[in-house]
């Protein structure tokens, strides 16, 4: 009787090993999925705060929290599904998708420094727009949900690329734990950067200097904060969409720039160890991504000046 019971205690204890390890496994999987889209998500939380630019304070965190929503319902009821369909069935696809996905990536980061050098600025979606406030509340949210849509597919194909010899439920799993982890993330940070000149107003309505002074400075430090997280997201899309279209015409057999890239990794390494091979791969890639980039802006500008000229 105590022999069974023991082997019993010792079964539920490998059984407790096991699935503390699976656990393990999918969180490290899952870590290492999120990382390979950190260019997204650094954009994808520069972009959402200019849905609620002009916005009245107390609107902010609901229309945010409806984002987040439409956010997950994105993730997890749309691209989670099509995106293991694609995987199980159509896995060769992975590659071109996600190099479609790096070549977007790379153009809105070369968009964003044409905009600053010629001084064009596209106009917050639909932030100044007049009429109903409910109705426009309802365009706005709508409108950073679909942008969503864009930049969360991207998040799900590259966490897939990184898992896609994982087992189909364990894929499963690690996708939407990166999808919910992410996306509680950045619409964390997004709702406190959002509030963040609201609690220095606060602070600074106080009686305490201390408090004013630190309110004072969080008001006056927003406008920068924002610039640096633009410019951070800016050099991420770049880097993030070279790397990839540098993985894949590597992986679809073109493998002479990969090549030339690895070999200056190997040649700086003996001299700079790890962080000089990164530094030269995500250099490499930054300037991939912007080369590829700055070709999709040019290619986009000509076409409207085509169909002008013919129309004329």
């Amino acid at each position: 009787m105590s022999g069974g019971l023991f082997a019993l205690l010792d079964d539920v204890a490998a059984l407790a090993r096991l699935a503390a390890a699976s656990v393990d496994d999918v969180g490290a999987a899952a870590g290492r999925a999120s990382m390979k889209a950190a260019g997204v998500v650094v954009d994808d939380t520069a972009v959402t705060p200019q849905y609620v630019q002009g916005v009245a304070a107390q609107r902010e965190l609901p229309m945010i929290r409806k984002i987040a929503i439409g956010s997950l319902r994105n993730k997890l009821l749309i691209i989670l599904p099509a995106a293991l369909l694609l995987s199980q069935f159509l896995p060769w696809l992975l590659t071109p998708i996600l190099m479609l996905g790096g070549t977007y990536l790379c153009y809105e980061g070369a968009e964003k420094i044409w905009e600053k050098l010629s001084g064009h600025h596209s106009e917050p979606p639909d932030a100044q727009a007049g009429g109903d406030p409910v109705e426009t509340e309802k365009k706005m949210v709508s409108g950073a949900i679909r942008t969503d849509l864009i930049l969360s597919a991207e998040i799900m194909v590259i966490s897939l690329n990184e898992v896609a010899d994982e087992p189909f439920l364990s894929r499963a799993i690690i996708l939407a734990v990166v999808g919910v982890g992410i996306t509680v993330l950045v619409y964390g940070v997004v709702a406190l950067i959002v509030k963040v000149d609201d609690i220095g107003l606060s602070l600074a309505q106080r009686t305490s200097t201390a408090a004013q002074r630190i309110g004072h400075a969080m008001v006056a430090a927003m406008p920068r904060l924002l610039s640096v997280i633009s410019v951070i997201g800016t050099a991420a899309m770049l880097w993030v969409g070279g790397h990839i279209l540098l993985v894949g015409v590597d992986e679809l057999g073109w493998h002479a720039l990969y090549d030339l890239v690895h070999h200056l990794e190997e040649d700086v390494t003996g001299a700079g160890g790890a962080v000089a091979a990164w530094l030269v791969n995500t250099t490499a890639s930054a300037l991939l991504g912007l080369l590829v980039g700055a070709v999709v802006v040019a290619l986009a500008h000509l076409r409207p000046r085509r169909s002008a000229s013919a129309n004329s």
